[in-house]
């Protein structure tokens, strides 16, 4: 199977409460675009894409991410799992917005289950005290 993929408004919806409720003011949700692709062999239920510097210095543009949801594993996840999978990814965004990625164990910090859990759990209760952040 050939991999194809589109965009995935749904989940763009989805990621801008996820950024306020969480404060990564660093990101900026404009250039961030989500999604899904099908076909794919990669065991990756999702993961996250980078404009490389030498691209944006070539095209004049910003910095921009792409999290793309390999479609045979994240929507067959619970809106839960789904929603810790988007954290994960946004954790690997850096502090300058640069392009570049932020690894699974980078400065002391892990990108991992225990550290998405928790930030998953603060998005709750943000959701839960600021309900129109969802709408």
């Amino acid at each position: 199977m050939t991999l194809k993929t589109v965009l995935a408004p749904d989940l763009d919806k989805r990621i801008r409460p996820m950024i306020t409720a969480l404060g990564l003011s660093y990101v900026d949700a404009k250039h961030i675009v989500c999604m899904r692709s099908t076909g794919s062999k990669s065991r990756a239920i999702a993961r996250i894409w980078g404009l490389p510097r030498i691209w944006q210095q070539a095209l004049y543009l910003q910095p921009y991410y792409i999290i793309e949801a390999v479609s045979e594993r994240f929507d067959k996840l619970s809106k839960e799992d789904q929603d810790k999978t988007l954290i994960h990814e946004l954790l690997h965004v850096p502090k300058t917005f640069s392009g570049g990625l932020v690894p699974h164990e980078c400065f002391g910090k892990k990108i991992d289950h225990n550290r998405v859990d928790g930030l998953y759990e603060e998005y709750v209760e943000y959701v839960r005290e600021h309900p129109y952040i969802l709408l």
